[in-house]
């Protein structure tokens, strides 16, 4: 009897191996050299054309630590920018605007002295140039930035119900869908990030609104010559001639005396919520 082979099926192949998830890089901290500026650089502030002289002719300063009125040039091969400290070889040098710009190296100090105490300078009240300082003007213009997106983020966030006083003291009609509401603040909220900010904090917003509500209800009436109580008609506060009733009603809010009015208004305004 022979003997039969069975050959055995090579079953499944075996699955190849799933490919490594790649490690998660190493934090590393990066190394940063901050650059050292050691130029000083100034520019027109308006006007000037291609190439500007700085005029110095004639050109005088009041010194403080002596008391008197000393006239000053840029000459490189004196130590002083002082006319009264300078030899007789002194040899004067136009200072030269290209493009509206100057820049002063490190290695001419008294160039530098000279364009700071000049009288012309923006910093000590002229109009023809002023020195410019990229990293403050950054550090300015990041800050505006910072307010912008603080206003905005503002309007995107706060509940609509704590943006009404907002819109009141802004004229923003509350009247209008919740979009429109937050809309026509998000533009005053790009106009004037600052006081946009700042009014969330303000007790003449808040007071503002109350005040606005009471006579939008009739609780109060606002006249020229004074701010009334709608149902009894008598006076709260007299309004001078030339003045806005609704100002001068907020002001009387804020005062002592104006306190227990406030507190009336704020409740009979509950009462209508």
């Amino acid at each position: 009897m022979s003997e039969t082979t069975v050959k055995r099926s090579p079953g499944r192949p075996k699955a190849a191996k799933a490919n490594a998830l790649p490690a998660t890089p190493k934090k590393r901290t990066i190394k940063r050299e901050e650059k050292v500026i050691n130029h000083a650089e100034y520019e027109i502030i308006q006007g000037g054309g291609v190439v500007f002289m700085l005029p110095q002719k004639g050109v005088t300063v009041y010194d403080k630590e002596k008391d008197t009125v000393r006239e000053m040039r840029y000459c490189p091969n004196e130590p002083s920018i002082w006319r009264d400290e300078q030899s007789d070889n002194a040899v004067k040098q136009s200072v030269i605007f290209e493009s509206g710009r100057v820049f002063v190296p490190k290695n001419k100090p008294n160039l530098r002295l000279f364009m700071d105490k000049h009288p012309g300078n923006k910093a000590n009240g002229g109009t023809i140039f002023k020195q410019v300082d990229k990293r403050k003007d950054a550090t300015q213009e990041l800050n505006k930035e910072f307010k912008l997106t603080e206003a905005v983020s503002l309007v995107r966030d706060t509940d609509i119900s704590d943006l009404l006083p907002i819109a009141i003291y802004f004229k923003v009609a509350i009247d209008s869908p919740v979009s429109e509401i937050r809309y026509n603040l998000l533009q005053i909220a790009k106009k004037k990030p600052q006081e946009f900010i700042e009014s969330f904090d303000s007790p003449q917003v808040q007071t503002r609104a109350s005040v606005q509500q009471a006579s939008d209800y009739q609780i109060i009436r606002l006249k020229k010559d004074g701010a009334f109580w709608f149902d009894s008609n008598s006076l709260i506060v007299s309004v001078p001639a030339g003045q806005d009733p609704l100002d001068v009603m907020v002001r009387y809010c804020l005062t002592e005396k104006g306190a227990p009015v406030l507190s009336d208004i704020e409740q009979r305004l509950d009462k209508l919520a």
